[in-house]
Order: C-alpha cells, then sequence, then structure tokens
C-alpha cells in the first residue's frame, strides 16, 4: 500500500491524461470530482486548452494561403506550427508536403489562362528546383514522385502526358481535402500518453521483436549455409590453382636448366580432378510417384520438398547431374504422361502448401538448363504455369515460384513465342504499374521476363500496341529503389525504341528529359546504358528496318545458365513434428531404390555471346546468372 501512495499522483496522473486524450469528456468530469471528494492529488494537465484554441485560426490561415497561391506565407506558417518530427518523420507530412510544392509551383500556370508573368513563374520553378535538390531528395527514390523530377525542365508542362494531371480541378481539390484532413489531426494532436508508451514498450513491442528477431535468425542461418557452400568452392578452386601454379613454375625453372618439360606442362595443364563427391543412394521412384499422387498433402508437401532440396543442395557437377538425370529418366514429374492424374496436376491442388511446393520443385528444375530441356517436352505445362501465375495472390511464395520458372523459360525460343502469342507482355506491364506489393525477387525476375520478350521482334510490336503504357511503367521502374533492376529496365527501354512509332510516342512524352534526370545520378554503367537507350531513341527512320525473327528456327540450344539461387529454399512454411521424417532421411528411409540412377555425359551446351557492360542487355538472361556470372 505504501507503494501506491508513493507514486499515487503519477498513477492518477496517467489515468487522467489517457481519458482526456481518448476523449473521454464525461468520464473525465466524473474522474476529477471523485478525485477531489476523496483528497486524492491530481496533478493538471500541461499546455491542452491553449493549443486547441489557435488550432482553428492556424489552420484557416493555411487553407486560406494555400487557395491564394501565398506560398511564402503558407510555408512560414507550416514550419511554425506543424513539428518539426512530424515534418521530417513523419512519410504522410513528407509525401504531403512535396505536392504542396508542386501546387505552388505550378499555380501561377493553372490561374493565368496559360500566360502566366514569367519572372514570377521562373522564381517558382526556381524555388521547387531548390526544393527538390535539398529536402525533397529524400523522395528522390520513391517510384510515385521520380517523374516530378522532371518537371522544371519541361517547357510546357501543361500538355505533358506526365504531367497533365496536375492542371485538373479535381487534383487540386484532392490536395486541398488532404491537407484539411492532415491539418484537423496534426494542429489538434496531443502528445503520445505515458499509458500508451509504457504498455507498448513492455508488451506488444516485445513480442514483435521477438517474432522478427527469430525470423532474422531463421534467415541468417540459410545464408551461413549457402556462403559455407560458396566458400568451400572457392577454396577448392584456389588450392587447385596454387597446384596448378606451383608445377608451372618446376616447369619454368626446369626449361631454364635445359631439361625436357614438355610432358610436365602438359600434366600441369591438365584439369586438376576435384574431389570425390558421393553420389546419392538411389530412389524407388514408382513408390514416390505414386504418394506424390495419392498420398495425403501432408505427405505430398514433404515429397516435393526433399526432392528440391536434393537438387538444391547437391554439389554443382557429377553429384547434382546424376541427381537431375534420374529425375528426368525416371520422369518424375509425368512431364511425359498422358494420364488424367499426373504429378503435374499438383500445381492445381486445393492445398496451398502443395501448390508452392510443386511451384519450388519446377522452379529448381528450370533452374538447370538441361531441366528446361526436360519440363518444355510437356505441351500444357506453360499454359498451367500462365494460369497460377493468374490465379495466385501476388505476395504468395507460389507466384512467385512459378514467376521464377517462366522467367528462366524465357531463355528458349519457343517458349518465349508461346508466351507473347499468349499475352504475357500485357499482363506484365500491367502488374509493373503497381510494384508496392512484389517482393524483391517478384519484381527483378519480372522486369527481367518482360525484356527477354521484348527482345523478339514479336515481342517488340506488342510493347508497339501500347506503347504509352509501357513506356510510362519503364520511366517509374527506372528510379526504382532496387537497384538490380536497372540492367533489365535498360535493355527492355532498348529494345522497344527500335520500333519507330515507339520512339515517337517516348520524343512526345519527354523522355529523353527524364532519362537525362537519371544521368546526373547514375552509377557510371547506368550512364554509359542509358546514353546508347538516348542515341537509341535519337536514330534516324532510314537504319529502322526491324528484321523479323518470328520465322527462324526454333532451335533447341540456349546459353548454359546453370544457376541454383538460395531463394528457391527460403521461408519454409513446412516444418517436421516430433516423430516425422523430412528431407534426405524421408527419402532414404521410405523411398530407397536399386540401382535408378543413369549417369550420362552431359550435353555441351551453348556458351553465350558476351556483351560489353557499357552496352543495354540484348540477349535473354536470368537475374540469377546476371549477377553471378555475366557480370564476372
Amino acid at each position: 500500500m505504501g507503494d501506491v501512495l508513493a507514486y499515487e499522483a503519477e498513477l492518477l496522473g496517467l489515468v487522467r491524461e489517457y481519458l482526456d486524450f481518448a476523449e473521454f469528456e464525461e468520464t473525465v468530469k466524473v474522474f476529477t470530482k471523485e478525485c477531489k471528494i476523496k483528497g486524492k492529488p491530481l496533478p493538471k494537465p500541461v499546455g491542452v486548452s491553449s493549443r486547441d484554441s489557435k488550432a482553428l485560426p492556424v489552420q484557416k490561415d493555411l487553407l486560406t494561403a494555400f487557395e491564394n497561391g501565398e506560398q511564402k506565407v503558407f510555408f512560414q506558417l507550416w514550419e511554425e506550427h506543424i513539428p518539426s518530427s512530424v515534418r521530417d518523420n513523419e512519410p504522410v507530412a513528407q509525401k504531403l508536403e512535396f505536392y504542396l510544392h508542386i501546387h505552388f509551383a505550378t499555380y501561377l500556370l493553372k490561374h493565368s489562362m496559360g500566360k502566366p508573368d514569367k519572372a514570377a513563374l521562373e522564381e517558382r520553378i526556381s524555388c521547387f528546383k531548390v526544393y527538390l535538390e535539398t529536402k525533397g531528395a529524400a523522395l528522390s527514390q520513391t517510384t510515385e514522385f521520380l517523374p516530378f523530377y522532371a518537371l522544371p525542365f519541361v517547357p510546357n508542362p501543361m500538355v505533358h502526358p506526365s504531367f497533365k494531371e496536375l492542371f485538373q480541378d479535381s487534383w487540386t481539390l484532392d490536395l486541398k481535402t488532404r491537407l484539411e484532413k492532415f491539418l484537423s489531426l496534426t494542429l489538434k494532436a496531443r502528445q503520445t500518453p505515458q499509458l500508451l508508451t509504457l504498455f507498448k514498450e513492455n508488451g506488444q513491442c516485445n513480442k514483435e521483436m521477438l517474432q522478427h528477431l527469430h525470423q532474422q535468425l531463421v534467415e541468417s542461418e540459410h545464408r551461413t549455409m549457402t556462403y559455407l557452400k560458396r566458400f568451400n568452392k572457392m577454396q577448392a578452386d584456389y588450392h587447385n590453382l596454387i597446384g596448378v601454379t606451383a608445377e608451372l613454375v618446376d616447369s619454368l625453372e626446369a626449361t631454364v636448366n635445359g631439361k625436357m618439360a614438355s610432358t610436365m606442362l602438359r600434366a600441369s595443364l591438365a584439369p586438376v580432378k576435384m574431389q570425390d563427391v558421393p553420389l546419392l543412394p538411389s530412389l524407388d521412384y514408382e513408390k514416390l510417384k505414386k504418394d506424390l499422387i495419392t498420398g495425403n498433402d501432408r505427405l505430398k508437401a514433404f515429397l516435393l520438398q526433399a526432392l528440391r532440396w536434393r537438387l538444391t543442395t547437391s554439389y554443382p557437377g557429377e553429384q547434382r547431374d546424376t541427381v537431375l538425370q534420374a529425375y528426368i529418366s525416371n520422369d518424375l514429374l509425368d512431364c511425359h504422361s498422358d494420364r488424367q492424374r499426373s504429378v503435374l496436376k499438383l500445381l492445381h491442388s486445393k492445398s496451398e502448401v502443395v501448390r508452392q511446393y510443386m511451384a519450388r520443385l519446377i522452379n529448381a528444375f528450370a533452374s538447370l538448363a538441361e531441366g528446361r530441356v526436360y519440363l518444355s517436352q510437356n505441351p500444357m505445362l506453360l499454359r498451367m504455369l500462365e494460369e497460377r501465375l493468374k490465379a495466385e495472390d501476388k505476395d504468395s511464395l507460389t507466384w512467385e515460384n512459378v514467376l521464377g520458372a517462366l522467367q528462366k523459360f524465357s531463355l528458349r525460343r519457343a517458349l518465349q513465342s508461346a508466351m507473347i502469342k499468349d499475352g504475357l507482355i500485357f499482363w506484365l506491364v500491367d502488374v509493373l504499374t503497381d510494384t508496392e506489393c512484389l517482393s524483391d525477387y517478384t519484381l527483378e525476375y519480372s522486369v527481367a521476363l518482360l525484356m527477354n520478350l521484348c527482345l523478339r521482334s514479336a515481342g517488340k510490336k506488342m510493347c508497339a500496341r501500347i506503347a504509352n503504357h509501357v513506356l510510362k511503367v519503364l520511366s517509374d521502374l527506372l528510379g526504382h529503389e532496387n537497384h538490380e533492376i536497372q540492367p533489365y529496365v535498360n535493355g527492355t527501354l532498348y529494345s522497344i525504341l527500335a520500333i519507330p512509332s515507339v520512339r515517337e510516342e517516348a520524343r512526345a512524352m519527354g523522355m529523353e528529359e527524364i532519362l537525362r534526370c537519371f544521368i546526373k545520378e547514375g552509377n557510371a554503367e547506368m550512364i554509359r546504358q542509358i546514353e546508347f537507350i538516348i542515341k537509341q531513341l535519337n536514330s534516324e527512320p532510314l537504319n529502322d528496318s526491324i528484321v523479323s525473327d518470328d520465322e527462324e528456327e526454333e532451335e533447341d540450344e540456349e546459353d548454359d545458365h546453370d544457376i541454383m539461387e538460395a531463394d528457391l529454399d527460403k521461408d519454409e512454411v513446412l516444418q517436421p513434428q516430433l516423430g516425422e521424417l523430412a528431407g534426405e532421411k524421408l527419402l532414404t528411409t521410405e523411398y530407397l531404390g536399386i540401382m535408378t540412377h543413369t549417369p550420362k555425359t552431359k550435353k555441351k551446351l551453348f556458351p553465350g555471346v558476351h556483351q560489353s557492360v557499357d552496352e543495354p542487355l540484348q540477349r535473354p538472361v536470368t537475374p540469377g546468372y546476371h549477377r553471378t556470372v555475366y557480370l564476372m
């Protein structure tokens, strides 16, 4: 009881503060009255009424300055009455302030019948430039605001397609409504009550923090395994290189001493055999496929997971090649089957986990060139993947892996042709209009898929049908905060600008000015690629004969893009319960087979044509390959 009495005044003050904050006006009156009757100490609330009394006239003055275009008056009041903590740290306030600067910069154009005082307009545009280079620079990586950084450089923004909306009455009215709502909330806002702060810090926040830390731990463990595998491979390569170097030095010394060194040199230059990696045990594929079709959903998901892990965790080379060849020769996915019930039909399972794990396995197959050859032999698979792409939620791992598989499919010409014919370009452009709900992986693979399809003449022609829409989406993506997509955006732009009608549309929307904005901020490689794009944009029609590649032979050869990215095994939703088997243990305990491996010499694939990194991409690639091999 003594502790309560010692802190009674503070505790009662916390209760009163919260009731006041939540606007329980009658309750506050009763509470205050009862405290007075019982002689309880109740601290007086600090500085609430004085602030509320000032809120209304200040709000009126700000709105009047907004309507009259009085820029200096408005921002003087804005900085005086809106706390700096709100202006500098709250995204809603930062975005609103950006649009307010646009409003005042274009005010004279809207209210002078298109013939404003030149000096006054230049002063406003100059103020807007200063804002963009200082406080407004914080939003330069945000797709929503990126086009407006070109506004000061456009001669007549009233007729520019990107800025027409700014000069409509509805835009100004909407901005005013947002301003009124913001001022009502901010000017009358009180300091967050201490009771709420105490609850957040000691209750909910701790729970969220623990969940976040656990997720980080799981992801860190996965990254550690990935890096360990890379380290082991690099260490082996390093030791081999040291060995070859030592033998070459010995050979050179022998040559200097007049001894025969040709045999020694041949031995030195011979490929050094990597340490033998044991092959994984054979499996009973008939039993596996039977359980994949007839087993319960949980068993199906565990089997799909274990089969994928065999591919993703095996060592590149003979071990992984043997795993893949065993899958293919035993037709694991029923690509050569026309049965009503097949493993591929798991893509349409009612279980979201089964669909996700089937999509992950297909994506792992598609990561390897031989796997893509196998998958492409089923005429229905591409259509099934396209259907799932349009049916799944965009924030799901199923959608992500289906997209990843399709992107890798786009390395093959026949599949490119089919995707273009199915209208996938139109669908991709619509998806990329709003990138907020896309993960880094899906954004990167969406743009890379669009680029691969647009490298074909049929793809370019599809884009020409929606030129304005495509160019608007690509110009927005140029400034996206995820810089990994830049090579694919540049490659798409460069490719479609080979079409004269697309170039004409790009010039009409001021594409060159937008591109030059990025030259000022980009890295050296980005700048050189944009210069190539500008050169393509300004090329003469005389050299524009687009040779159709649609009649070319749909060859089976493709670049050797064998990259198994770590994302294939991320965020596993399936975890074994006590006593359940999973992974390799499940396969070797329940599905051990006899001699189902079929060793096969790996087909020599086309090594790929290397081009200068200064130029936009002009051959199909996957993001995984581009990151780990192409740039090296």
